[in-house]
């Protein structure tokens, strides 16, 4: 699983003119699924995620996580972060998950990331959506399940 987790003051998503999904203070994470991501990969991504120090404490120091700052998340379904973009011109997008496997893993790790305590909002899986936010700082990490183990 790739995940590129932006540290937000705010953000939403929105599809045909509803926000279906918006956060404030908190992590917006953009997810893609390979196709060999396990339940093994969500545990550890929603592990890493709501673990993350990044949240300034009252020195103004990185050393506070989203949790102890009563942060949200945000989870935005992204597929073309698997996109292969070492040939051509065109990504190619061989190494996504079919999309029943990528829904099922994204639910799961909204789920991870709930019983670890952390509201979760989110996107609608597999359609068109705008997203907005205020990256905060700004912050973006990227995290890779593939690359830790």
């Amino acid at each position: 699983m790739r995940a590129v987790v932006q540290r937000v003051s705010k953000a939403s998503v929105t599809v045909e003119q509803e926000i279906v999904g918006a956060i404030d203070r908190g992590f917006l994470i953009l997810l893609g699924v390979a196709e060999d991501d396990t339940q093994k990969d969500v545990i550890w991504l929603a592990a890493k995620i709501v673990g993350l120090r990044v949240f300034e404490d009252g020195e103004g120091k990185m050393n506070l996580d989203v949790k102890q700052i009563g942060g949200s998340v945000l989870v935005v379904s992204q597929f073309t972060l698997l996109g292969d973009c070492r040939r051509g011109r065109r990504p190619s997008f061989v190494a996504a998950a079919r999309p029943e496997h990528a829904d099922s893993l994204y639910q799961s790790l909204v789920a991870e990331i709930r019983g670890l305590g952390l509201p979760v909002e989110t996107g609608r899986f597999q359609t068109h959506m705008d997203v907005e936010l205020v990256n905060d700082g700004p912050v973006t990490l990227l995290l890779d399940s593939q690359k830790t183990f």
